[in-house]
């Protein structure tokens, strides 16, 4: 193995257990605990923690909060499930709607992918196939 050899021989190896002993390559200094200078201080959170008693009443009033936010969407849900129950929609037919959504998204996808595999065997974009198949750039 010479000197000028990059490859992947024991001297290559030797080099890359060196670099790492370092430190890193920006040349930052190390100190005696293998952390930069920046990094000995004590973490301080990105925001002050509240007082003890002051976290309990906060936590609470969040939690209650977000209470009051999930019964104002059930029944805002409640009242869309009523609405298409009054509109003749069934729970039935809209499942199988949304099935039908699925496989279509899928066969599109499918339809996506081979476009896309064409287009780099012709060397154009598919967006310039599209006009040869027929179709919109909006589909």
């Amino acid at each position: 193995m010479g000197e000028g050899n990059t490859g992947p021989g024991p001297r290559s190896l030797e080099t890359r257990a060196r670099r790492a002993q370092r430190g890193p390559v920006w040349g930052g200094r190390r100190t005696e605990s293998g952390l930069t200078r920046s990094c000995r201080g004590a973490f301080r959170p990105p925001r002050p923690l509240p007082k003890s008693g002051q976290a309990d009443q906060t936590s609470e009033e969040s939690l209650h909060l977000d209470i009051q936010k999930l019964k104002e969407k059930r029944d805002m849900l409640d009242k869309e499930i009523s609405q298409f129950i009054s509109e003749g929609y069934s729970v039935d037919e809209l499942e199988d709607h949304i099935t039908q959504l699925h496989e279509y998204n899928d066969i599109k996808d499918v339809g996506q992918m081979l476009m896309g595999k064409l287009a780099v065997i012709r060397g154009v974009t598919t967006k310039e196939l599209y006009p040869e198949f027929g179709l919109d750039m909006n589909d």
